[in-house]
């Protein structure tokens, strides 16, 4: 059985990255899978402390399938994450393991070029990257009042997405 961790990734509390990323989760429990859902919020990611080396042992060295959920912050993606990324054991956590890419924003590219920079990123890692990067724009739009995703087409291509995924 695989392991997926979701990893929200922004340190944003009530961000619209945590409700799509709990989202994701959702639909992948209908799909029969447990994924945790992995927040930057409240961590102290300049330095390896112990409770950083705690979430790596724990939820990002047994995961073999990460799925990011990536707001765009100044036309790329957090430095929050790229300081998570910089501080972990980068061929335990990251080698040879796969990821999903979704972008999310207000405006109207969805983060597309923030999901170009990480993939740079994490292909140096020597992850594999699922080629359906799903830019999700005017995500303040997408998301209705209790936070979930209304709109039937973003659903749809969220499930196709992970569909794909699932099976990657």
């Amino acid at each position: 059985m695989q392991v997926y961790t979701i990893i929200s990734a922004t340190n944003r509390v009530g961000s619209h990255t945590e409700k799509i990323a709990s989202e994701y989760q959702r639909i992948l429990k209908i799909k029969n899978i447990e994924a945790k859902v992995l927040t930057l919020i409240g961590l102290d990611l300049l330095n390896k402390n112990s409770a950083y080396s705690k979430i790596e042992t724990d939820t990002l060295i047994p995961s073999q399938k990460f799925i990011f959920i990536i707001p765009e912050y100044n036309g790329s993606f957090p430095g929050v994450l790229k300081a998570m990324i910089d501080i972990s054991d980068v061929k335990k956590v990251w080698w040879w393991k796969k990821a999903l890419l979704t972008g999310v924003s207000t405006g109207r590219a969805g983060n597309l070029r923030g999901m170009d920079h990480i993939t740079g990123s994490l292909h140096h890692m020597n992850v594999v990257v699922h080629p359906n990067k799903l830019p999700i724009s005017t995500v303040d739009q997408v998301l209705g009042k209790t936070g979930s995703i209304e709109n039937e087409s973003t659903l749809q291509a969220i499930n196709q997405q992970l569909d794909q995924f699932i099976i990657f």
